[in-house]
């Protein structure tokens, strides 16, 4: 079963079926049946869709994605994508990117603010949950199969806390408690933290973005935007000029997406730089939270970049730059680390919690 394809019946997650058994808010042993609207809004873009919860199972009624800052607001957009039928939703389930607090939320990258009460009073829903994006994505490791993830390094297989890192338009990061069960994620902002260069190049690159941003977060670094600001940084340090034919291809397609593609072609010597640079960042943080929550159960890498470029990364540089802190490497060798394939997993996260919200 392709299960990005979202066109497809899901079996609710078990214990038996699942990489990972995660803590849902279920109190019945048998699930209540009604429908689902479930929403991944991200900086870029916002994932929707209906779903069908009956005897155990979610079915797909209708998905869609929209561009997230063409929209004056959530709830206009829920009524762009589902005109009729409004009441017949009996629970609501978003993955938001941003802080979220008692139910409210100001998007960090995205002028939206989203109020859980007020959705479920134009809806006339009882049920609505609003939860940091990442940690959607977290409870959507419960519907993926083995097939779904790409192995970095293998580890071993011992029991305790996980964690989840995602490069896209910002940096998530989310943590799982594992209370000797089950999972139980719970909402992180660390990809805000200081970004902490460890060598002359890295340093020079925090001055060159502290006097652009003023903050230097590892967001700044390693994300999206992040890839293309240590290119231009790369660029200026080397005094190279980018030929002519990258810089049109840059203004016609989203340049990171453009470096990163060129990278993995062999075809130019600075976007391979630029690509081993955020390898080289994406391990060192993934090590640094890895450290922080003792995830021996595990790093699970998502987002809208690695899934992409996974199969052109080189893995040397990345196990260089995950083993490199000193007297625990020991620990740090233990720990599995997998890149989740699956796009749709926040979206799928919060359907399976919201379908939980109906019991």
């Amino acid at each position: 079963m392709n299960k990005t394809d979202l066109k497809e019946v899901y079996l609710l997650p078990s214990k038996h079926s699942t990489i990972l058994s995660l803590d849902f808010p279920r109190k019945n042993t048998h699930p209540t049946n009604g429908i689902v609207l479930a929403a991944d809004v991200g900086g870029t873009k916002t994932n929707l869709a209906l779903f069908e919860s009956k005897d155990g199972q979610l079915k797909t009624l209708k998905a869609n994605s929209y561009p997230t800052k063409e929209y004056s607001s959530f709830i206009k957009m829920v009524k762009f994508f589902h005109t009729n039928r409004l009441l017949l939703i009996d629970s609501i389930c978003l993955g938001v990117a941003g802080p979220v607090v008692n139910g409210k939320v100001q998007g960090v990258n995205f002028p939206w603010s989203i109020d859980g009460d007020e959705i479920a009073k134009e809806f006339h829903v009882e049920h609505v949950a609003v939860m940091n994006d990442m940690e959607a994505n977290a409870y959507g490791l419960a519907a993926l199969d083995k097939e779904e993830l790409f192995t970095l390094i293998e580890g071993s297989n011992a029991s305790g806390n996980a964690v989840m890192i995602s490069p896209g338009t910002g940096l998530g990061e989310v943590g799982m408690y594992w209370n000797g069960v089950n999972f139980n994620p719970f909402a992180s902002e660390g990809g805000h933290c200081d970004f902490c260069p460890r060598n002359n190049l890295e340093i020079d690159l925090w001055k060159y973005m502290d006097q652009r941003y003023k903050h230097v977060s590892w967001e700044r670094v390693l994300s999206g935007p992040g890839i293309y600001d240590v290119f231009q940084f790369l660029l200026k340090e080397g005094n190279e000029k980018v030929p002519e034919w990258i810089q049109e291809k840059m203004l016609k397609e989203d340049p990171s997406a453009v470096i990163t593609q060129i990278a993995i072609k062999g075809q130019s010597a600075i976007c391979r730089e630029t690509l081993d640079l955020f390898t080289r960042f994406l391990a060192i943080e993934a090590a640094q939270l890895a450290l922080k929550m003792k995830a021996t159960g595990g790093i699970y890498i998502g987002g809208g970049i690695v899934p992409k470029i996974v199969q052109g990364m080189d893995l040397k540089v990345f196990k260089r730059g995950f083993i490199q802190s000193g007297r625990l490497d020991m620990l740090l060798e233990t720990i599995p680390v997998k890149v989740v394939l699956n796009q749709k997993t926040a979206l799928l996260g919060a359907a399976y919690y919201g379908a939980a919200m109906l019991n």
